[in-house]
């Protein structure tokens, strides 16, 4: 690690308030030489035998497993994210995302073509080369665990920068694989945006993009992409919209809702179902009760087992979501429960619920990325669906209604690229995840995702005498 001045970057516990650690900040120069021992390790990781690759992701995955109280507390700490409600299930899912991918790493097969038989036609499914991966704060270890393990298992090489707000459980994650992995297969830069993810992404030794992370981004690195005429996979930023019909007022649904909006996440989801749109007939009792729900939620140090909600990241986001819940207030928003916040040790936001909102306003158009809902009323199932698409985003939406037939006929009707029918939680390893609209390119969480993500198909055709 440099002892330079201003050669490293602090690390702040964001529910205290302190610095915690630094890291490396790294510059151009060292993110040719993290891509230079990628491209030197790519021909032989290339040549492993996909199972042979899996079988050392699986050793990856139980080591996780090993470490998965210290590794949920250092997310907790760099994060913001309540250990009980997050850090633990995001340590825990991280080594299950590798396990899964260890697991079908030989399943990479490809096609042959009927083409009679004086002639074989086939396809072989091939690496890429290195692939530069960038991953955000607020699911770091989690995603930085899902680019790897998609990158490995298909026979590419990697470098990985994670985001500088929380790089600590990225990198305890990648000390895990270095003990496993060959010399220069997995590789992490640390630094700003700018400044290593601008180097990375046009560093001309890159042969795949993939980013997770804001919209605004996503353009830059599509823009790297272009470039060179480079594969990319953006998963980007989300509005999504929850709808509740009304034969779904009750205590479980309403439980749906506080999950799918990543409340214990302090709302810091790109797939945060932030626009609630609940039936006229209902709306009064079912918001009522989400206000008491949330109310009975302890939002404290993200260190602390008794805490449900922890801390925004830092003061940035801190000051950008109180700016979005003071303009709505402004323009005659109410606000159920939660609000502006008051004295506290960190960047803690209470849990928020508005009505009152124009569909116009900036609160209900925008991603927040913040702990607060919009909650409107609706009666007419098109106008909602209706209502559910006027978004640029499309990446998750979600669908409370006990009648089967008229769930089905709205998750059909969403533009929106996973569709939660009375479900709210997490992503799991095998379905296939991506957005639509500005949400993203691509595919991730399976073995098909990966497939189309990470490696390219190659046809061959050999002539039969």
């Amino acid at each position: 690690m440099p002892d330079t001045p201003g050669m490293v970057i602090e690390v702040e516990n964001p529910s205290r308030r302190e610095v915690i650690a630094t890291v490396p900040r790294h510059d151009a120069d060292d993110v040719d030489r993290a891509v230079r021992a990628a491209a030197a390790a790519f021909p032989a990781w290339r040549a492993r035998p996909a199972r042979d690759r899996g079988t050392l992701l699986l050793r990856i995955a139980e080591d996780l497993s090993a470490i998965g109280e210290e590794l949920a507390r250092t997310i907790a700490a760099e994060t913001g994210n309540a250990i009980r409600t997050q850090a633990r299930g995001e340590a825990a899912t991280a080594a299950d995302v590798f396990r899964y991918f260890g697991g079908v790493a030989s399943e990479q097969k490809g096609e042959v073509l009927p083409m009679g038989d004086a002639l074989l036609s086939y396809t072989v499914r091939e690496p890429l080369g290195v692939v530069a991966a960038i991953v955000p704060w607020n699911a770091p270890v989690l995603l930085a665990s899902l680019k790897v393990a998609m990158a490995l298992c298909t026979g590419n090489t990697l470098v990985l920068k994670p985001a500088e707000d929380a790089p600590l459980g990225v990198l305890q994650m990648a000390d895990v694989c270095w003990r496993h992995l060959p010399e220069g297969v997995l590789n992490v830069v640390t630094g700003y945006g700018e400044e290593t993810g601008g180097a990375l992404l046009n560093h001309p030794g890159i042969a795949k993009i993939t980013f997770t992370g804001s919209t605004e981004v996503g353009r830059i690195a599509m823009r790297a992409a272009a470039e060179r005429i480079l594969p990319v996979s953006l998963e980007l930023g989300g509005k999504a919209p929850a709808i509740v019909y009304p034969d779904s007022d009750d205590d479980a649904t309403v439980q749906h809702v506080i999950t799918a909006m990543r409340f214990a996440r302090q709302g810091q989801s790109c797939t945060a179902g932030s626009r609630l749109f609940v039936h006229a007939s209902i709306f009064e009792d079912f918001t009522a009760r989400l206000a008491s729900a949330l109310e009975a939620l302890v939002v404290g140090d993200a260190l602390d087992d008794a805490s449900d909600i922890g801390s925004l990241i830092n003061g940035t986001q801190d000051a950008r979501v109180c700016a979005y819940v003071q303009e709505a207030l402004d323009q005659g928003a109410t606000a159920l429960t939660g609000g502006l916040p008051g004295a506290r040790p960190g960047y803690q936001v209470p849990p928020t619920v508005l009505t009152g909102v124009d569909q116009s306003w900036r609160v209900a158009r925008e991603e927040v990325f913040g702990p607060v809902l919009v909650a409107l009323p609706w009666t007419d199932e098109d106008e909602v669906i209706r209502w559910a698409n006027d978004t640029h985003y499309g990446l998750a939406a979600f669908v409370f209604a006990k009648d089967i037939d008229r769930a089905l006929r709205a998750a059909h009707a969403i533009e929106a690229g996973w569709v939660q029918v009375n479900r709210s939680g997490g992503q799991l390893p095998g379905m296939s995840y991506g957005g639509k609209k500005l949400s993203g390119l691509g595919s991730e969480y399976s073995i098909e995702g990966a497939l189309e993500s990470f490696t390219q198909r190659k046809s061959i055709t050999v002539g039969l005498s």
